[in-house]
């Protein structure tokens, strides 16, 4: 019956989500289905005190989700849509390959988001020396918002 369980749970979770991966702590190791390393994050606190620093340069952020925005955040739409994916490729095009990009979703966690893999895939695949994912392991509620971290006005 056990065996049964985990045959049904595994084909559930591989037909729903395309790629899995584990959620990302500062000491935990990357899952090696995961397409972002360590060094590919940006820690919500760094991005935060960025944003609240006018006298930095701002990075290009860009809300890959289905989630509120973060203060400067253009939002382009779940990138697991087709549509969605070729408006980030669009904007990229646009960019110098050092521009500081970071890309989020925030809707769950990292090991079940459509959206953040297709994003940094595009990120690297298009030769950007200066793109971030947010680390924002569980949600952008309790990562970003719970925090007190800039949101846009609504």
């Amino acid at each position: 019956m056990k065996i049964l369980f985990y045959t049904i749970l595994f084909f559930i979770s591989a037909t729903s989500y395309s790629l899995a991966q584990t959620t990302i702590r500062a000491n935990q190791a990357l899952d090696k289905k995961d397409n972002w390393t360590q060094k590919d994050l940006i820690e919500p606190s760094a991005l935060a005190a960025i944003i609240n620093n006018p006298k930095t340069a701002q990075p290009k952020i860009f809300n890959i989700g289905v989630v509120d925005n973060i203060k400067g955040a253009i939002n382009l739409g779940g990138v697991s849509e087709k549509e969605n994916l070729l408006k980030l490729n669009n904007a990229l095009s646009k960019l110098p390959k050092n521009t500081f990009v970071v890309v989020y979703c925030g809707c769950c966690p990292f090991e079940r988001c459509p959206n953040i893999r297709p994003a940094v895939n595009m990120l690297k695949t298009k030769g950007f020396t200066n793109g971030k994912l947010l680390n924002l392991p569980t949600n952008l509620k309790q990562n970003w918002i719970e925090k007190g971290y800039p949101m846009a006005a609504k």
